[in-house]
């Protein structure tokens, strides 16, 4: 009986040993735990190539991979992430805006410009007088799809409003009468372009790089790399300045990892020098 009752508590032990994680030590020893949400393709192979880099500094990146754009600050504002890695500035902001999140900008890493496909058309000049554009739910991509649009000459908003807050309400000149539909998560655009529906659709480079669509081979038309939309490190404030987040930003930024950017991505995905 009581090397049964010492088996318990020795259970009990081992359970609640392996339960306070607090410090984030790894099971390698001394080195620090870095859990990041990042979404599925782009982001997520980054952080595979920097995980060797941190790990001669003695930390441990856990990556954890996400299919949607909600859930990954939903899990940093619970502290079951250190940081993300999927969501560019105006995105974040309208995330703290909205939900009150506490989060700030630890540094920005790349640029993943949106294109415009279609299995219908093979310019933009071709699409017809009403044509249907398919677009993300995400408000806080609208001001930059209407960007695109308005740089090719399709659109015209209207002046002085902030484009990266732009909605298609402040369209003003629609001389082809495009009609705009967006009721799409950002990730079912490929199929809806694959599936042919709509007359255009605009994907994000990490849905479309994912899905083995080169952005640069074969988009209608994409964004400018001057875009603001740089993709993130977030993190809560006040852990911008930890050493591991520090380490984390510094090796994303290095010339290793541009390059490997640049190499992989051919400029589908360009990287913040």
């Amino acid at each position: 009986m009581k090397k049964f009752v010492a088996g318990i508590l020795l259970t009990v032990s081992a359970i609640t040993l392996a339960a306070c994680g607090g410090d984030k030590e790894s099971s390698g020893g001394d080195n620090k735990e870095l859990v990041v949400g990042a979404s599925n393709g782009v982001h997520t192979e980054v952080l595979e190539k920097v995980q060797p880099i941190l790990e001669e500094q003695g930390i441990d990146l856990v990556i954890e991979t996400y299919q949607d754009y909600v859930l990954p600050n939903q899990d940093l504002e619970s502290g079951e992430l250190d940081a993300n890695y999927f969501q560019h500035i105006p995105y974040l902001e309208s995330q703290i805006a909205d939900h009150g999140y506490d989060f700030v900008n630890a540094g920005g890493i790349h640029i993943e410009p949106i294109g415009v496909y279609s299995k219908k058309y093979k310019s933009l000049d071709e699409l017809p007088d009403g044509a249907t554009i398919l677009i993300s739910n995400s408000v806080a991509d609208h001001g930059r799809v209407l960007s695109i649009l308005e740089a090719e000459g399709l659109i015209k908003l209207a002046e002085g409003i902030d484009k990266t807050k732009a909605e298609v309400k402040d369209i003003v000149d629609n001389p082809k009468n495009l009609v705009f539909d967006a009721e799409y998560e950002a990730a079912l655009l490929v199929q809806m372009y694959e599936n042919e529906e709509g007359d255009a659709v605009l994907i994000n480079s990490n849905y479309a790089i994912d899905a083995d669509i080169n952005p640069l081979e074969d988009s209608i038309a994409i964004e400018k790399t001057d875009s603001p939309y740089v993709n993130i490190i977030a993190v809560q404030a006040g852990n911008e300045d930890n050493k591991e987040v520090k380490a984390l930003v510094e090796a994303l930024t290095s010339k290793e990892i541009q390059d490997f950017i640049l190499e992989k991505w051919g400029g589908s995905v360009v990287p913040v020098k």
